[in-house]
């Protein structure tokens, strides 16, 4: 790692979370703590995180919102696949979340495989653009420009952060608890 303020981007991350399971609890979503699961974040960190980042970094100077809630939709994902077949989790690569118009419909393909009906994917789209908004004013307020090295640093805490929420989104939704 080039950038090596590291407490600097601990201290980050760890503001965002904390702020983001506040707003998302509000929403409904999860219950003030993060679930969490070694194998899913072992997915992220092994498999998932090199093919996202390089998506969403080529999708945030037109798209920042997405760049940033997609990693929700794949948090999702994974937990959805990891609840429900382990031998599909461990086998699924990156792009077998993708929908058929690639990374650009991630969303809707992460949508469909959990189930959400109309209703859910409205409040889910409404709720991830808003935590997306909110990561990013954390960056602003930082004074983060993206297009640097410390900003790449900084998104790719940005995404972990939005990938592990929606997994903890998912988990809740599939009855898991904080123990």
């Amino acid at each position: 790692m080039a950038y090596s303020d590291t407490d600097y981007l601990d201290r980050f991350e760890a503001v965002l979370e904390a702020g983001l399971l506040k707003l998302s609890s509000g929403q409904g979503l999860t219950d003030g703590e993060m679930l969490q699961s070694d194998d899913i974040d072992a997915k992220w960190n092994d498999t998932l995180m090199k093919g996202y980042v390089g998506d969403a970094v080529e999708n945030f100077n037109e798209y920042p919102e997405v760049a940033i809630a997609w990693a929700a939709y794949l948090g999702m994902g994974v937990a959805h696949d990891w609840d429900a077949d382990f031998e599909l989790f461990k086998a699924r690569v990156y792009t077998d979340y993708y929908g058929p118009r690639g990374f650009d419909d991630l969303d809707e393909k992460v949508l469909a495989l959990t189930g959400a009906d109309e209703a859910r994917s409205v409040k889910l789209r409404l709720a991830l653009q808003s935590l997306a908004v909110a990561a990013q004013g954390l960056m602003h307020h930082e004074g983060i420009e993206a297009d640097t090295e410390r900003g790449f640093y900084v998104l790719v805490r940005i995404y972990t952060v939005l990938f592990r929420l929606g997994a903890t989104i998912e988990l809740k939704r599939l009855g898991y608890r904080y123990q």
